[in-house]
């Protein structure tokens, strides 16, 4: 669905795991497709859990067309002039360049779509998706369903031989479902987890003001 009659602007389709995120993405690009639009596909590589060049949602839908970039200034290089349509999966990988890049190519007139994970496996913000959230024209949050009791899931639960893992593990771990599951705010375990977790990350906001000026590392 489009929200302008000119110009570009940015869609961000985020939310836990095994929520639909990418599955929507795809929808939307074959949407694009039908209306003949020029299409490119972005992926970071750290994603490599269908293949390099593959986009795939947990229900079995799959493009083998995405093009793997290790960094987000990649993207804007790559992009070509004629591409109406720039889809960008799993953008939470990136660095906080991903928000300069994706605004660059709306102003150049680009529909710029986006997926992935709002919150780590803390349940805190994932990268630079709280900034590209702030930027988009359209964001839409998609829940799964809680492993435990059923009820829609914010969460993704990292388990690490069966048990929940603990809030100082790394971030960024890429797995498929024997690693993850979805689960609901009651229901999401991270043992060490601090009473007061987002004043920290607050803290990490503050002190960073411009985060997305930043390089790559």
């Amino acid at each position: 669905m489009s929200y302008q009659t000119h110009g570009g602007w940015l869609e961000l389709i985020c939310g836990s795991m095994f929520s639909g995120k990418t599955e929507e993405l795809l929808r939307r690009i074959r949407r694009a497709e039908i209306a003949r639009k020029k299409i490119q596909i972005f992926k970071p590589r750290l994603d490599n859990r269908y293949g390099l060049e593959r986009v795939a949602s947990h229900n079995g839908v799959v493009r083998n067309d995405a093009v793997v970039v290790e960094d987000a200034h990649t993207i804007l290089r790559l992009v070509q002039p004629d591409t109406e349509v720039v889809a960008v999966d799993e953008v939470q990988f990136f660095d906080w360049a991903i928000a300069d890049v994706c605004s660059e190519l709306a102003d150049q007139g680009k529909r710029v779509i986006m997926a992935g994970l709002d919150q780590d496996f803390r349940g805190e913000p994932f990268g630079p998706m709280p900034l590209l959230m702030a930027l988009s024209e359209r964001v839409d949050k998609f829940q799964a369903i809680c492993v435990v009791c059923g009820i829609p899931a914010s969460r993704t639960q990292r388990l690490i031989d069966g048990r929940p893992a603990r809030y100082d593990d790394p971030i960024i771990l890429v797995g498929g479902s024997e690693s993850y599951e979805a689960r609901c705010r009651a229901c999401h375990e991270v043992p060490g987890r601090p009473h007061e977790q987002f004043e920290d990350v607050g803290a990490t906001f503050t002190s960073n003001p411009n985060p997305a000026s930043g390089s790559p590392d």
